[in-house]
């Protein structure tokens, strides 16, 4: 592996110096490398890859690593995370760290694993209107004042269930040990298939998570509130991208037919892993 292109936060560098340091380690051992010079666009359009590019080293956090998962879907180029925050399980790669972890990445010491997507197409009054997608999840939540939602859940066209919660969380196995896990639900190995169907903070005593497989749509219709009230709501992509949802309006759920492929160095399990994580 030859050639790298390097997408940085700047907030979280925002002098350069971790970005600099990763650059001059790569061009001293020969490789090429591209760096963009503004962050993080706001579009996916507006991401501009050079040609051959082997990996993208994606500096920040997990946030960082999630906006170029989506903006990157297209060019199946892997990425490999390299963390400058706190508690991070997508970017593996401490700083401290990252002279070995960019040995080992140029001497072809890597595995890579392909992770699931969502897509998710929202519908106005029934119409198709916008198609975005997630790696982490897709979350249903209020966006004006403290009130309980209500929620219609089908499966596959088929009526599930009606929630009454703060909002509703459709998870990959990657997202799993995100807001999914904060809003206790189960923990996946990341390499697993299947959809993660959670509340947040359920109005009952008996509502759970729901596993499904990977073949199965998950349609969250917006129904009316309470006193035939006009719910606003808002569908959230991966915590990077709004849309506003209103009172007959739906988010279409299911397994994206791309993947996003990212690089492991670290040969621990994620079970491992995930016990560090939670001892911290």
């Amino acid at each position: 592996m030859k050639n790298f292109f390097l997408i940085t936060n700047k907030a979280k560098d925002p002098e350069g110096k971790y970005t600099g340091r990763i650059a001059e380690y790569l061009h001293s051992h020969g490789a090429s490398v591209f760096c963009m010079e503004d962050g993080r666009p706001e579009k996916a359009e507006e991401m501009k890859i050079p040609e051959k590019m082997e990996c993208a080293i994606v500096l920040g956090g997990d946030g960082t690593l999630l906006k170029a998962a989506r903006d990157m879907m297209d060019s199946d180029i892997p990425l490999l995370g390299v963390n400058l925050g706190t508690l991070g399980y997508l970017a593996e790669v401490e700083i401290v760290n990252i002279e070995k972890a960019l040995e080992r990445l140029l001497c072809g010491e890597y595995m890579r694993e392909e992770r699931m997507m969502l897509s998710g197409m929202v519908c106005h009054d029934e119409k198709e209107e916008t198609l975005n997608y997630a790696l982490n999840d897709i979350v249903i939540s209020r966006c004006g004042s403290l009130q309980i939602l209500q929620f219609d859940i089908y499966v596959n066209g088929k009526f599930l269930n009606s929630y009454s919660a703060d909002g509703m969380i459709v998870a990959t196995p990657t997202g799993s040990t995100g807001y999914n896990m904060s809003a206790g639900g189960p923990i996946v190995e990341p390499g697993a298939s299947l959809l993660l169907l959670t509340p947040i903070c359920p109005h009952t005593l008996n509502t759970r998570s729901i596993i499904l497989s990977p073949e199965d749509e998950v349609t969250i219709k917006i129904p009316e509130g309470r006193e035939k009230a006009i719910q606003t709501v808002e569908a959230n992509f991966d915590g990077t991208h709004k849309i506003t949802l209103k009172t007959g309006d739906k988010v279409v759920i299911k397994k994206a037919s791309k993947t996003t492929g990212i690089l492991k160095l670290n040969t621990e399990s994620f079970l491992e892993i995930l016990h560090k994580k939670m001892s911290d």
